[in-house]
């Protein structure tokens, strides 16, 4: 089995037994391209927190630093998950 591999960001590892081996946030299942995605439509980090209460503000920022570095990888996993949802298929990372 495969074990997790740490970035270069403190709180984001890529687990191929979570999400399908894309990024999270550590001790969560959350996806970064989640949170991205979340900031994306207008919700604030505050907003983001409220509705993850576990997870601290230093987390979704990393996770959102995460992102920009690594913008072309998260908007494809998120057109991936989009092209599943509309073939009603499940997701590659699920």
């Amino acid at each position: 089995m495969a074990k997790p591999a740490q970035t270069e960001h403190l709180y984001i590892h890529r687990d191929p037994a979570i999400c399908g081996g894309d990024p999270v946030i550590i001790g969560t299942r959350i996806p970064v391209r989640l949170v991205y995605a979340r900031t994306q439509s207008g919700e604030s980090v505050e907003t983001i927190q409220r509705a993850y209460p576990h997870l601290t503000l230093a987390q979704i920022h990393d996770a959102l630093s995460y992102a920009y570095d690594h913008l072309a990888e998260i908007q494809e996993e998120i057109r991936l998950e989009e092209a599943a949802m509309d073939d009603g298929t499940s997701p590659p990372s699920a």
